[in-house]
């Protein structure tokens, strides 16, 4: 929907990382063709293993654990979470035939935000129990990875002219809208370009609340790590916290200015959808049902 980084939702942190780890196999389905889901899906366990442990570098006995919570998790998410998403997939593909509007792309993006923060919830306890057993040269690696990603982020968004960031920003857009619309022509690549060009998106603002939320989960993890009191209980319960700083910054003004780029997106996604021509919308159609179907395929009892 939007043609900001994800960094300005907050992924780049932690408790997303995993989060985003055991939603990888459903989240493939808005970058991969509709036949790809039911693989994906049935290897997300492995996919959503490899992404976490790339962030925390796991040890033996962290990885058991981890397996087994990630195990329990597919089997929620597929008996729970799917059934929700065929539901909403019938739904928007009524929507796709019709003219759209901010309000009700805006909608859409709260069913979404509400599923995401129903995973989060679901994530805590496991990442609680991986929080306590983490180790200081575990806290250095996942620095070290945010480093790494840091230094991504400002080659693609900061460290570049205006126009070689709305070319990236383009680049992230099209990954989101021709999947589902097919190649967008002329007219709508034109609409698209200015759409982002007239974005508040600031690249440097965001950049300095990922900085501050990486710095907020460090500094959560050592204060766990160095309370020997600590249970699972009060670690799920300080990660709650911080991942409630992440939904509402404390740096002031940054909420409101989030809350403007998720509406910009939604003005954006509406002014597309309604130029799509009666064949890109077929296609939209075509697409949605063909996740519907891979998703009542997976979420079906073996």
């Amino acid at each position: 929907m939007n043609t900001f980084p994800e960094a300005t939702k907050g992924t780049s942190n932690y408790p997303r990382i995993i989060a985003r780890g055991l939603l990888l196999a459903l989240l493939l389905q808005l970058l991969s063709a509709c036949s790809m889901l039911r693989l994906a899906y049935g290897q997300g366990p492995s996919l959503a293993y490899w992404w976490i442990d790339g962030y925390a570098d796991l040890s033996e006995l962290q990885t058991v654990q981890m397996r087994k919570d990630i195990d329990g998790f597919f089997a929620w998410h597929r008996g729970s979470e799917l059934p929700y998403y065929v539901t909403r997939l019938q739904q928007w593909q009524q929507l796709a035939t019709a003219e759209s509007n901010t309000d009700l792309v805006c909608a859409q993006f709260d069913v979404l935000r509400a599923a995401y923060l129903r995973v989060v919830d679901r994530s805590l306890e496991p990442m609680a129990r991986l929080a306590l057993t983490m180790t200081p040269a575990q806290l250095l690696h996942l620095q070290r990875k945010y480093a790494k990603n840091n230094q991504e982020y400002e080659r693609l968004y900061i460290r570049v002219n205006n126009e070689e960031r709305i070319a990236h920003l383009m680049d992230k857009a099209l990954e989101r809208y021709e999947p589902v619309y097919g190649s967008l022509n002329d007219a709508q690549l034109k609409l698209l370009r200015e759409r982002i060009r007239q974005s508040p998106f600031d690249a440097v603002r965001v950049n300095a609340e990922r900085v501050r939320r990486q710095a907020d989960l460090i500094k959560t993890l050592r204060e766990l790590q160095a309370d020997r009191s600590a249970t699972v209980a009060t670690a799920t319960n300080a990660l709650r916290r911080w991942h409630e700083r992440v939904m509402q910054s404390p740096i002031p003004g940054f909420a409101a200015y989030s809350d403007g780029l998720v509406r910009n997106g939604c003005e954006q996604f509406a002014a597309i959808h309604n130029t799509t021509t009666p064949e890109q919308r077929t296609h939209a159609v075509q697409v949605l049902k063909g996740y519907e179907t891979d998703l009542r395929a997976v979420a079906a009892p073996y």
